[in-house]
């Protein structure tokens, strides 16, 4: 497969109105309100008149379960800034609290809820076929790992995403240009053929230390473990040449039925964390690139963390994937302010030497295409049946209680007659002999 111009693509945006509002604390760099910014600048410059818009729904402790452990989801949905001192040794054995970078501030589990899914209602929207590219700005939150907090992330809700996507495409490719190792996800899939992961990063002192040249996958998944490690500096153009052939030989040899592909706008220049030197155009490249194979793709955010520039980094992007060119001035807005002074939507990179030579940017290229046409073809699978997502899911349960609920009218079943309906208790009034729920069941038991 090649790179080729692609047909209108049918583009749907997932946004929950609650998801900047959540604060990780005064000194901590992460901001939810660089998703409200990003959503600002979509509207104001009328993108959404070119997509479908939809409010996501808040991802459910079950759907959330696919990945992560039942206790660690439930420690998450437990502890608040009010009861840590209850929780002292589970918040060391999550790696989550005080010291770490992961905090515990108020609303944080439902803030993983929120943008879990947005990211769950993507996937699914592309295994319906209802759209050719679905964008999350508020997910991409890679270093999540089974049972720990990590790197800002709580709840890897790409690891989800992609599970979602699996469930109808037999190989998943995930791509992360975000300044750091999209180690979570590499993590979760170190072991299969059916995902494929490719990640650009700084290597060497940085957060979060992985994504070696040489980690390319374990058991089934050798050689299925992209990684291309980078140092400070990264210019456009030096970028350009690792990412395109790559990707080409990736599509060549993989061939994804779906693509996952990971924003984060830490690898902006000016970035608070980020040590690169990509403009927007940079950036954008491998946005519209990726684009460009016309395979059914789930866009996230990730890291940024110079709020202005993440929120027009993203703006940029989706009018990438929309195929429309924005105007350089940016118009007004509810945060028209944090653009000053100058007000425009392009970044001019820093004045500032690349570290990665000639020669190790080529040898990174060649190490990268050589561990990938060392692989045998695509990997193929066998589906039998394809499980059905959580949206159908939670359909057919309200579909049987609808049935049950309309039989049992029908059939004049009722309260307090032996029918179904009376098969429930409560904890109200219960006591360890018994009479407190006989009283709450009185009338069941009248003679």
């Amino acid at each position: 497969m090649t790179a080729a111009s692609s047909a209108k693509q049918r583009v749907s945006y997932f946004y929950q109105p609650d998801v900047g509002h959540f604060y990780y604390g005064p000194s901590h760099p992460m901001k939810p309100h660089r998703i409200t910014m990003a959503h600002h600048l979509i509207l104001s410059y009328g993108l959404y008149r070119k997509m479908e818009c939809y409010r996501s729904h808040p991802a459910s402790p079950n759907e959330m379960s696919a990945f992560h452990s039942e206790d660690y989801i439930n420690f998450l949905a437990k502890v608040t800034p009010d009861n840590l001192r209850g929780y002292v040794n589970q918040m060391q054995r999550f790696n989550v609290g005080e010291y770490t970078d992961c905090p515990v501030f108020d609303g944080l589990y439902e803030f993983t809820q929120l943008y879990t899914g947005a990211s769950l209602d993507g996937a699914v929207k592309l295994n319906r076929g209802d759209c050719d590219i679905a964008i999350n700005w508020s997910g991409g939150l890679h270093h999540a790992k089974k049972s720990e907090a990590s790197g800002f992330c709580y709840i890897n809700d790409i690891v989800l995403a992609i599970l979602e996507l699996l469930k109808v495409h037999a190989r998943v490719l995930y791509i992360d240009i975000d300044v750091h190792h999209g180690d979570g996800v590499e993590e979760a899939f170190y072991c299969t053929d059916r995902v494929m992961t490719f990640s650009l990063h700084k290597y060497g002192d940085f957060f979060p230390g992985t994504g070696h040249i040489k980690d390319t996958g374990a058991k089934e998944g050798t050689g299925f473990s992209v990684n291309a490690p980078l140092t400070s500096g990264m210019t456009d153009d030096a970028y350009e040449r690792i990412f395109k052939p790559v990707m080409d030989k990736i599509m060549e040899v993989f061939r994804p039925g779906a693509i996952v592909l990971q924003c984060g706008a830490d690898s902006l220049t000016g970035d608070r964390l980020g040590c690169f030197n990509l403009s927007l155009k940079g950036h954008g490249e491998c946005v519209r690139y990726t684009k460009s194979f016309n395979v059914p793709t789930l866009v996230l955010g990730g890291g940024g963390y110079t709020i202005r520039n993440v929120s027009r980094c993203w703006a940029y992007e989706t009018s990438v994937l929309l195929d429309t060119d924005l105007p350089d001035e940016i118009p007004y807005n509810d945060y028209f302010e944090y653009y000053a002074p100058d007000f425009k939507l392009h970044l001019t990179p820093e004045q500032r030497e690349n570290m990665n030579t000639e020669a190790s940017l080529e040898s990174v290229r060649v190490d990268l295409l050589t561990q990938l046409m060392a692989l045998k073809g695509a990997p193929s699978v066998q589906m039998s049946e394809v499980p059905p997502d959580f949206e159908l899911i939670k359909e057919d349960a309200n579909a049987e209680m609808e049935r049950k609920s309309t039989k049992e009218k029908r059939e004049g079943v009722g309260m307090n007659d032996g029918g179904s309906a009376d098969d429930r208790r409560s904890d109200k009034g219960g006591t360890k002999d018994g009479k407190g729920e006989r009283r709450e069941h009185e009338a069941e038991l009248a003679g």
